[in-house]
């Protein structure tokens, strides 16, 4: 086979890869995403890891399974996972999960196949409120929703497929080599997760919305956020991910998009602050 035919058939099967994890919903999220990597594999790897690190919380006696905090998150988890079917509907077949772990972190997330893990840390440091938990477990299992952990691997499959064509095209060039891995790193990995954290924003916005609780939570969470870390944080220019300015124009934009859903949601019963 030649090196022409050979490129042209790798540029199909990584055409043929794309797909979209989820429907759009009131905020509209539907870009097609790059999946080439099987979602079965990436969520047993990720349950894999996600166990040892409760295996370590534990041994650490850092693992919280009751009292309380474990409570109030169970309770926020229990009103946005059914909420996850407006998005997708093989939600109700994935095997939630929901770790707390009493530690000094400022963050949170879910893992592929909806294994979510909150650290005490962002909780007491923020001094949440439950409208902020749900603005923050919505952002996390929308990651999940939309597979970003899948699709972060399937860029980095296919980055390493096209350094590989590029490899035996160009023979002895290794500039040429070079420029391809180059290209890859650029287009194909890192302009995607600005992307990622700003659907997983939005999704997260309506999924706390559908729930009872108030969007305007996700507002609050970025400015106590921006306050948390002044100083610390680096120029959006430099960074992956949205800067929290960036951030709260984006959410603020959405809100007409979600407030009728809060209007006629069933509100929850307001949890104790710890």
């Amino acid at each position: 086979m030649s090196f022409r035919i050979f490129w042209i058939l790798a540029l199909v099967a990584l055409l043929s890869a794309c797909a979209n994890t989820t429907r759009s919903g009131a905020v509209g999220v539907n870009r097609s995403q790059f999946m080439m990597a099987s979602s079965e594999e990436v969520n047993r790897i990720s349950a894999v890891s996600y166990n040892e690190q409760n295996q370590k919380a534990k041994e650490k006696n850092i693992l919280v399974t009751s009292g309380p905090a474990y409570d109030r998150l169970k309770f926020i988890a229990n009103r946005l996972i059914p909420q996850t079917e407006a998005f997708r509907d093989d939600t109700k077949q994935w095997d939630w999960r929901l770790t707390l772990i009493d530690a000094p972190v400022l963050n949170a997330t879910c893992a592929p196949g909806g294994k979510i893990t909150f650290y005490t840390g962002i909780i007491e440091q923020l001094n949440l409120n439950d409208d902020e938990i749900a603005a923050i477990m919505g952002h996390e299992i929308a990651h999940a929703l939309r597979e970003h952990g899948r699709e972060r691997v399937s860029q980095s499959v296919a980055q390493n497929v096209l350094v590989n064509i590029a490899m035996a095209v160009a023979g002895p060039y290794g500039s040429a080599v070079g420029a391809a891995n180059q290209v890859a790193q650029y287009a194909i990995i890192l302009p995607n997760s600005r992307e990622n954290e700003s659907e997983a924003d939005a999704i997260g916005l309506e999924l706390a919305a559908r729930a009872g609780y108030n969007p305007m939570g996700a507002i609050s969470v970025w400015q106590k956020m921006l306050k948390a870390t002044k100083g610390s944080s680096s120029p959006e220019f430099l960074s992956t991910h949205p800067s929290g300015e960036t951030r709260i124009e984006q959410l603020t934009a959405l809100m007409p998009a979600v407030e009728p859903l809060y209007k006629v949601a069933p509100k929850p019963v307001p949890t104790k602050k710890l």
